[in-house]
């Protein structure tokens, strides 16, 4: 099951950043892989989903929400799940500190 405790709730201005998202009506099976999906196939699709990252004005607010909410599955802010999972760290529970302000160089990282 799902855990929704780290959504930061119903409230429109908690995810009003979505409707400038780069990715705001492209398939979202670009963004997560299919159960069977293995290799070259994989980081192909992973590769065209961050370059429709690349140009997104709300990359920074993606990537805060993923660390944030501890997204599991797919490319969120730019990143795939072994880069989300890497800046993560440990599972504690804390919210992402900081994110570099321009969405292109972006790098996170979670509270000490």
């Amino acid at each position: 099951m799902t855990d929704v405790s780290r959504l930061p709730g119903a409230a429109p201005h908690h995810w009003e950043w979505q409707l400038r998202a780069a990715c705001r009506g492209t398939d979202s099976s670009l963004f997560f892989h299919p159960a069977d999906e293995r290799g070259k196939a994989r980081h192909e699709r992973e590769e065209k989903a961050k370059r429709v990252c690349g140009g997104c004005p709300v990359r920074a607010a993606c990537l805060r929400h993923a660390l944030e909410t501890r997204e599991r599955f797919g490319v969120w802010g730019g990143l795939g799940e072994q880069e989300l999972r890497a800046l993560a760290g440990p599972a504690r529970g804390r919210p992402a500190e900081q994110c570099g302000p321009d969405g292109r160089d972006v790098v996170c990282r979670t509270a000490a």
